[in-house]
């Protein structure tokens, strides 16, 4: 194909800037994981099956996009039970787990509810009771006032479970019996930071038990290990996500700890700092587990207006994880 030359309104040929090169290299495991799949399955199948409206208590995961798509679709978002009118309308329950206090005020008020929570939060909420079953006191690593930490310190009785934030946490720790004390985790956390809390745990309490395997979710480590491997490589590195996404947020810090110069977590291409992405020739981009691709497709078509973009996807591992919808939903589906 030939271009012809573009000419100004004085017939002059007009000057035309070329865009700078940049090369994108996007990350791969990035966005959606299993978990973040079904809990909007379970809203979308909810919404096929009952119609409109249908209650999730809290945002179902942390992404106003996805969230304000469901919106349009019917779904109603509350913060508590009180917000739901009597009614026959289901309520769900997010993707981040509930205490065991929010299933029973929904019973005793004859509530239809589903739970939308993370096959591998459930894990962590399974473990935190047998430790207790067995007498042991739980120390959940994590970070306080996240809905997941909610739901899994109210998986117990107040006062079976401490949250532990950091390192410099631990020597204030001092439990009735130092024996016998269990550890867990959130499951959306910085792989190298819960390492160093576990270790000096361990330091601290020789006999704690942990779990069978590391709570840390597969997707959480997947992404976290893309990124470790693109940040060194790139003059900046943008995360797609919201600012209260946990596991997002860990993905912009790993990029920093490992050197990557600027990083930036944006939820969409209009809160791009152009000035900050000035003279760069290499671009990382990855996308929290809560973010989708539609995200990440419209962060690279707004470079490309701007620079003559070339992307490479650098792949760490392939990822093939899928997670039924609840039961109730599934028989639904087979009829």
């Amino acid at each position: 194909m030939t271009v012809q030359p573009t000419t100004s309104e004085s017939g002059q040929p007009a000057t035309q800037t070329a865009k700078p090169p940049l090369n994108i290299l996007l990350c791969a495991p990035r966005g959606f994981c299993a978990g973040v799949v079904r809990a909007i399955d379970v809203v979308e199948r909810a919404l096929a099956i009952h119609g409109p409206p249908v209650y999730v208590r809290h945002e179902i995961v942390h992404n106003k996009y996805v969230v304000e798509s469901l919106k349009r679709k019917g779904a109603v978002f509350v913060r508590e039970l009180d917000e739901v009118p009597d009614g026959d309308a289901p309520v769900i329950f997010s993707a981040h787990g509930v205490a065991k206090t929010v299933p029973a005020n929904a019973d005793s008020r004859g509530m239809t509810t589903i739970d939308a929570t993370c096959p591998l939060v459930t894990k962590v909420h399974r473990e935190a009771e047998i430790h207790h079953k067995r007498g042991r006191h739980v120390l959940l690593v994590g970070h306080s006032g996240h809905p997941e930490v909610v739901g899994t310190m109210g998986q117990l009785p107040k006062g079976s479970i401490t949250l532990v934030e950091d390192v410099d946490q631990i020597e204030a720790l001092t439990p009735a019996d130092p024996n016998n004390l269990a550890w867990v985790t959130q499951t959306t956390l910085s792989v190298d930071d819960t390492r160093h809390v576990v270790e000096a745990l361990k330091r601290k309490f020789p006999t704690i038990t942990g779990p069978h395997k590391d709570d840390i979710c597969y997707a959480t480590t997947n992404r976290q290990e893309a990124v470790k491997q693109v940040a060194p490589l790139v003059d900046a590195l943008i995360v797609v996500g919201s600012s209260n996404s946990s596991n997002s947020q860990r993905l912009r810090e790993v990029a920093e700890r490992v050197g990557c110069p600027i990083t930036r977590l944006l939820n969409r291409a209009e809160e791009i700092d152009w000035p900050a992405f000035e003279g760069i020739a290499k671009l990382g981009l990855t996308a929290g587990a809560s973010a989708p691709e539609v995200l990440v497709e419209e962060i690279i078509e707004a470079f490309a207006a701007r620079y003559d973009v070339t992307v490479d996807t650098v792949s760490t591992v392939v990822e093939d994880m899928v997670f039924p919808l609840p039961r109730e939903l599934r028989n639904e589906a087979a009829e």
